[in-house]
């Protein structure tokens, strides 16, 4: 069974958010409760990225993370669309590949008008007017964003590894955006990677990998991972 480390004892590990703040509140509701019921003064939660892209809220998600919702510590991992956001503020030609992807519902959510936008066009209009729009706090956050986190024999990352290069040589790029070499591998990583990216109708729990994307912004389903010395368990909405 795996072991947490000496100043942490339980994990929550929450997946893609994608703008269900909804959801974001229900599942910290459930992480207070799975507290009262079994008290444990060392625990961390940790979101695996997408908080943006989507559902309706995206500013609403960043909202709360930047005041933690949650009774525990925190921590914010970065997602693939938390990336395209920002690279459309420096670059605004990637809003062609971020609308297909959900940004104009992020858009939408700062308040930036996104009809040029359906049509293809206003690309630049749009990334200065979203610039503005976006509370420098939100930038903040953002720009805290960790690409991983280790924690006894997990692995935290938004989207997955790369097999056979070593855990701390990752690169971004796969962290971010890795699929099938990833979801395909059977060999051991080195430690459980607990991984969104990739949403499935249910939490996958199999031998080198738990992915717990089950596609919250469609089905109303925000799944949590509970880790801690008696095992593995779900929290969900």
């Amino acid at each position: 069974m795996p072991n947490l480390s000496a100043d942490i004892s339980r994990l929550y590990v929450i997946g893609d958010i994608h703008g269900r703040s909804d959801l974001l509140d229900r599942i910290a509701a459930e992480i207070k409760r799975d507290l009262e019921q079994r008290p444990d003064s060392q625990c961390m939660t940790v979101t695996l990225g997408d908080y943006v892209d989507r559902g309706p809220d995206s500013r609403g998600v960043i909202e709360r993370l930047i005041h933690n919702p949650f009774p525990t510590r925190y921590v914010g991992l970065k997602g693939n669309h938390e990336e395209l956001f920002l690279s459309f503020l420096a670059d605004p030609a990637v809003g062609q590949q971020w609308r297909e992807l959900g940004g104009l519902e992020t858009l939408h959510s700062y308040g930036v008008a996104v009809g040029a936008l359906m049509m293809g066009k206003g690309f630049e209009e749009a990334s200065r007017a979203l610039r503005d729009a976006v509370p420098e706090d939100h930038f903040r956050f953002l720009s805290s964003l960790r690409n991983s986190l280790t924690v006894g024999n997990y692995f935290l990352c938004h989207a997955g590894v790369r097999p056979s290069v070593a855990l701390d040589r990752q690169r971004e790029e796969d962290l971010l955006w890795i699929r099938d070499e990833f979801l395909n591998s059977k060999n051991s990583f080195g430690k459980i990677v607990v991984h969104g990216h990739t949403p499935s109708d249910l939490p996958q729990v199999l031998a080198n990998r738990i992915d717990i994307d089950t596609g919250a912004y469609a089905t109303g389903r925000l799944t949590c991972l509970v880790a801690d010395q008696e095992g593995q368990r779900f929290l969900a909405t």
